[in-house]
């Protein structure tokens, strides 16, 4: 690691804006080779939508609030960085409940071969479909452990990317037709075909069959993660990452100033000015400064980089995602007798997920309506990681659960925020106590003044709270990770040549990576001449 070279006051080699975990990331990797950094955050804390908080008053418990799992984190990052931070596998992938013949059921994914299978026999009354899984998945785990690592290398080329996948079959169901056609082309069973297809909707609104292929691009990223598409659990909470790499980039050397917000970014491609306010943190309360920079790097949205350097402003994003947070006294039992509760929501619960279900829920909120069965996946984070509780609630047994609803855009939100949040919320509940032989209600722990622990966020929440475009989670649609006219070497490119986009929206964002933090940080040694840390 090297030393911070000297600059004048108010003067640094790197400006990031945005201390989210790509800015913390490129913050770290810049500072520990020697750049001078300032990192400029506008709420009171780092970690962006990556952290973990006490959301229910008096109750001892840090939660994960927006972000809550890891697949997309290189190694390789947390390596670099000396970052003390660790996921844990879960034992489960997933569970989804059903009902057969008048009977509850469901179809366990995990435990082991032999179970998977039996599970599969179990739902669809052959092996059909765990063959077809098992060939499906094992084409995709090829692909990602050809794609994987490219991504924190300059982009390849689309037509380099399909020599490296050399598949051409692959490449056509994942990079050429919607990924409908693949997912009813290897299976028949319509619960089977929307487990697989969830992975394309993760905060993407989009049917199977999109000719643009948005949900495409999105299963992509959900299957490539580590190589594998493992989505592993962040032991401590998603803030435990943030605060190891906050950590790192002040270890290194790198200014964090909380409550500063930067308002304009000016440079003529070769020196940069950013203008900030002080609406207190670190750093104390204040009006406007001015801080000059050799290179300036955005950790936030497409939309706020144009806003900051009087661009045009790209086209705008939706969201479609609601992110409900609830704190149990205890798991709520299912009407499915063969699964135990520990298992079923150690994984990704489905609910509401089947393929037909996710055409209509997509159809509905498309046509202006709330979805009348809304889809969710649910999963407790406790179960695999009890330290995000005090030992007031562990020792009582409580457990987390964590609900991400889909199709529902912000949109839908605009006529009455609160009203139709708890609308959804009450509709999205009603479809998991379907399939519980005890209402959740009756789970749920109390706060120190007597309400429920649960809390939920709409689109509309994320982008009061965090800015995120339209409560985007990702700022935009993503991309595919390969080169595309503008899209620059590493993905990270504006049309200011010193100016860089770090955050989720630059090529190859989206999720908890770390991706755009490194991509830029290693565009700006490159631009310095610097030797890059090898892949």
């Amino acid at each position: 690691m090297t030393a911070p070279r000297e600059q004048g006051p108010g003067h640094y080699d790197a400006v990031v804006v945005g201390g989210g975990h790509n800015g913390l990331v490129a913050a770290a990797y810049l500072a520990r080779a020697g750049r001078s950094v300032l990192v400029l955050e506008r709420l009171g804390g780092t970690g962006g939508a990556a952290v973990s908080t006490r959301p229910f008053a008096g109750v001892d418990a840090r939660l994960s609030r927006y972000s809550y799992l890891v697949s997309l984190l290189p190694d390789k990052i947390v390596r670099d960085l000396g970052l003390d931070f660790r996921v844990r596998t879960r034992t489960v992938s997933s569970y989804t409940p059903a009902e057969r013949d008048g009977r509850p059921t469901g179809l366990l994914v995990g435990g082991g071969e032999r179970r998977t299978r039996e599970a599969f026999a179990r739902l669809t009354g052959s092996d059909r479909e765990y063959t077809a899984w098992q060939r499906f998945y094992g084409m995709t785990g090829r692909v990602a452990r050809r794609v994987f690592p490219t991504l924190t290398g300059p982009l390849p080329t689309r037509e380099e990317l399909r020599r490296r996948v050399d598949d051409a079959d692959a490449w056509r169901a994942l990079f050429e037709e919607p990924i409908g056609a693949a997912i009813e082309a290897e299976f028949t069973d319509d619960l089977v075909r929307g487990v697989v297809l969830t992975d394309a909707l993760i905060g993407t609104f989009a049917d199977a069959h999109d000719p643009e292929l948005p949900q495409n691009r999105c299963f992509l990223y959900h299957v490539i993660g580590g190589g594998t598409g493992a989505w592993d659990v962040p032991v401590g909470g998603m803030g435990a990452l943030t605060d190891a790499l906050a950590g790192a980039a002040r270890a290194a050397g790198a200014v964090i100033l909380t409550g500063h917000e930067a308002v304009r970014v000016d440079t003529d491609g070769r020196r940069a000015e950013v203008t900030y306010r002080t609406t207190g943190g670190e750093g104390g309360e204040g009006g406007e400064s001015v801080v000059a920079a050799r290179h300036v790097l955005v950790n936030a949205s497409p939309r706020e980089l144009a806003a900051l350097t009087g661009d045009e402003p790209p086209e705008p994003a939706e969201g479609a995602q609601l992110k409900v947070n609830m704190l149990l006294t205890r798991l709520p039992r299912l009407r499915d007798p063969a699964v135990d509760p520990r298992e079923a929501f150690a994984g990704t619960f489905h609910i509401a997920e089947g393929y037909t279900q996710l055409a209509v829920a997509h159809t509905q909120a498309a046509a202006g309506t709330l979805p009348a069965a809304p889809p969710s996946e649910i999963y407790c984070h406790s179960l695999t990681d009890p330290s995000i509780l005090g030992p007031g609630p562990a020792g009582r047994g409580w457990q987390t659960l964590t609900l991400f609803g889909l199709h529902t855009p912000a949109r839908l939100f605009d006529r009455d925020n609160d009203a139709v949040r708890e609308e959804l919320l009450a509709a999205t509940l009603a479809q998991l106590d379907a399939h519980l032989a005890e209402p959740l209600a009756d789970c749920l722990a109390t706060d120190a003044d007597g309400r429920p622990c649960i809390e939920a966020k709409t689109p509309l929440d994320l982008e009061r709270d965090l800015k995120l475009p339209g409560g985007h989670i990702f700022h935009r649609a993503l991309s595919w990770p390969y080169a595309q006219d503008g899209t620059g070497r590493w993905g990270v490119e504006t049309r200011h040549a010193n100016v860089l986009l770090c955050g989720a929206g630059a090529v190859r964002g989206g999720g908890v990576s770390g991706v755009p933090g490194h991509n830029a940080a290693m565009a700006v040694l490159e631009a310095d001449g610097e030797p890059l840390p090898a892949q």
